[in-house]
């Protein structure tokens, strides 16, 4: 009945174990094989997610940061890409610096935090790549010249629905403000997030969106639901 599945990952396709249920994986083949196209969109980095489509075997495009980029699982060849006008992300990370905020920043294939704390450490494990440690991130931005594509504030669980909130008073006018996880309240440009991520699959695919399926669990998600 449908031509486009578009999935979140992690708690999604992503068992709590960490692993993808091989019943999964073969649904997967089974939908590729009758000329199906199946898409992870995550709001992972691209280093995180592209070995790990790689060693489920999966064809394609995957899509990371939410919508801000993607990529040819194969060849790791960018296809699109939107990161901040550079002030922005300056401004936006010195805000949330100022806020006694721990904050992550990514560029195209590596993060940056503010802060080495147990909480980088659980992150590094989850996402396979380790962060950088730059004490002003902003300073970092306007000094290094490299693309911003999400901006990032680690928080505990019972804060993280007051931080979102804060954050959409403060940046919602402007920015994408959205949360997954259990602690992760996550900023990038506006108008780019899963909805649109789904509708550019759809459009590079030939595919009439009303033909598709995404599948998510979190906040994050909601765009592509819709």
């Amino acid at each position: 009945m449908y031509r486009l599945i578009i999935s979140d990952f992690d708690g999604t396709l992503r068992r709590s174990d960490g692993t993808v249920g091989e019943n999964t994986l073969e649904a997967i083949r089974a939908f590729l094989r009758r000329g199906g196209v199946f898409a992870i969109c995550t709001g992972r980095m691209t280093a995180s997610i592209l070995p790990i489509a790689r060693e489920l075997k999966l064809p394609g495009l995957a899509v990371s940061f939410q919508g801000g980029t993607i990529s040819e699982i194969e060849t790791g060849k960018r296809i699109f890409e939107a990161p901040f006008a550079r002030e922005d992300a300056i401004s936006i990370t010195r805000k949330l610096e100022e806020l006694g905020h721990h904050v992550h920043i990514y560029t195209e294939d590596e993060f940056y935090c503010n802060v080495d704390d147990p909480y980088l450490h659980m992150y590094e494990d989850i996402v396979g790549v380790k962060g950088k440690i730059e004490p002003c991130l902003h300073r970092f931005i306007s000094e290094s010249g490299r693309k911003i594509l999400k901006i990032i504030a680690m928080v505990r669980t019972e804060d993280k629905l007051p931080v979102y909130e804060q954050f959409c008073e403060l940046f919602g006018e402007r920015f994408y403000v959205t949360y997954s996880a259990a602690n992760l309240v996550e900023i990038t440009p506006k108008g780019q997030d899963k909805g649109t991520a789904l509708c550019f699959l759809a459009d590079y695919y030939g595919i009439d969106p009303k033909d598709s399926i995404a599948l998510g669990d979190n906040w994050n998600d909601a765009p592509m639901l819709e």
